[in-house]
């Protein structure tokens, strides 16, 4: 998905939308362009509060429109767990985060374009789907003839200050995580209010 200049994305939705935006040098730039532009005061309706969330939510996934609504939906039709449980659970599950969360890249951009070029595998299989939902018990794994390439190499000193989420663990040495568990949301795991994301499509 094309989601356009970051840095003008960022400024409107917040730097931690993205991996790039979460840096000095953007922080830098921020400030430069605070010293040549006066703020207005904005008073923002409930609608507008709703919608800048949403949108920070989806680009944080880097979803389309379309595809992000059909996960709320599905996630706001569940029987089994609320709302805000369904749609975080949809979200972390998606192969391309996974692979961002057990740290073999840095960004989720970067594990989409690892999906989507076959370095992946799932139960052992070939996936080229960075939207595929993984599941407990499943095994992912860098793909044995993609190990050598340069985004695996030094794979231990990169993932030094990594911290895997309590449902996931990766095997650095093997190359190979598994699904442990379900994703669950809290404050301490997500930034994102995904309760105003529930009241946006509610309306």
């Amino acid at each position: 998905m094309r989601l356009g200049p970051k840095y003008k994305i960022a400024r409107r939705l917040g730097p931690d939308v993205f991996e790039k935006t979460q840096t000095q040098k953007f922080q830098l730039s921020e400030d430069r362009k605070s010293k040549t532009r006066k703020r207005k005061r904005i008073s923002r309706s409930d609608y507008n509060r709703q919608l800048i969330e949403k949108q920070r939510v989806r680009f944080t996934y880097g979803m389309s429109e379309k595809q992000f609504s059909k996960y709320v939906k599905e996630a706001m039709s569940s029987k089994k767990m609320t709302a805000i449980e369904a749609l975080y659970g949809k979200l972390e599950s998606r192969l391309d985060n996974v692979v961002y969360r057990m740290g073999l890249a840095q960004t989720r951009q970067f594990s989409r374009q690892l999906v989507s070029h076959g370095h992946i595998e799932v139960n052992g299989k070939r996936m080229s789907v960075p939207s595929y939902s993984v599941s407990e018990g499943d095994i992912i794994k860098v793909r044995e003839r993609s190990i050598e390439k340069g985004p695996f190499q030094n794979l231990e000193d990169k993932l030094k200050d990594t911290t895997t989420p309590i449902w996931l663990n990766f095997n650095v040495k093997e190359k190979k995580g598994e699904v442990k568990g379900s994703p669950k949301a809290d404050s301490r795991t997500s930034n994102l209010d995904l309760s105003v994301v529930i009241e946006f499509y509610s309306r």
